[in-house]
């Protein structure tokens, strides 16, 4: 049988879009999802004041994100109105980070099979529990894959060696400055585009974004860490290293 000009097999097809996917996101700057004694820490490495990476969802609930930031922000803003309806229609107790992600992984898996142009989009979903056995992290990635993570995870830019800097500093029931410094201190490893690929980096709150779902605050867990507060943490983690 004659192919068709131009005919690529659904095999090639799947492996061009997964390529044009990943360089995309590869070229953002890493995040990470961290857990610490009292709840889940998320740390990106973003000098906008203004475009978030990281997000709240829902009472407990978070979303961090990288890639192309109009893509990943249709999702986040798809997500609140999602878990306020089942909140609304059924019971706050309802609304789960598990339901969320599915819904991202159908929806991102959709795109990819259906769409010329995959999102360029690694997202976590990361939900609180009442203890550290009962935090929820979820990674999906362009494909609609996802992956249920425990203890932390790093996504975007370099993360392959952010994650080696995770593994070998990371601690369970850590508290939050460590948690905070390991979370530096690995991002610090991830070199973005267009920099010198030697010498010592410094993130600073002026390029960091950081946020917490903090189990032990009442009802709305989520919480930004700026200004004056992320630089004394900051400071916490210098003196702690």
């Amino acid at each position: 049988m004659t192919m068709p000009f131009g005919y690529a097999s659904p095999e090639q097809q799947v492996r061009d879009k997964s390529e044009y996917a990943r360089k995309g996101i590869a070229r953002g700057r890493s995040v990470v999802v961290i857990t610490y004694a009292d709840g889940i820490l998320f740390v990106a490495e973003n000098p906008s004041a203004t475009l978030h990476k990281i997000s709240e969802i829902y009472d407990r609930i978070a979303f961090a994100a990288v890639g192309k930031y109009n893509e990943f922000e249709n999702l986040r803003t798809a997500g609140i109105r999602l878990m306020d309806s089942r909140g609304y229609m059924y019971d706050r107790r309802d609304v789960t980070s598990r339901a969320l992600a599915n819904a991202y992984a159908q929806t991102l898996g959709a795109i990819f099979t259906e769409s010329v142009k995959p999102y360029e989009v690694e997202i976590v979903v990361a939900e609180v529990g009442r203890s550290s056995d009962d935090d929820q992290i979820y990674r999906l990635t362009f494909d609609g894959s996802i992956a249920d993570e425990r203890g932390f995870v790093a996504i975007g830019g370099a993360s392959d060696q952010v994650t080696t800097s995770l593994k070998e500093h990371h601690r369970d029931g850590q508290p939050l400055a460590d948690a905070l410094r390991v979370a530096v201190q690995a991002l610090t490893v991830s070199v973005p585009p267009g920099l010198p690929q030697n010498g010592e980096r410094v993130l600073t709150e002026a390029n960091l974004e950081v946020g917490m779902l903090d189990r032990s605050r009442a009802r709305r867990q989520f919480k930004r860490i700026t200004g004056n507060a992320l630089a004394e943490l900051l400071a916490q983690t210098a003196t702690s290293s």
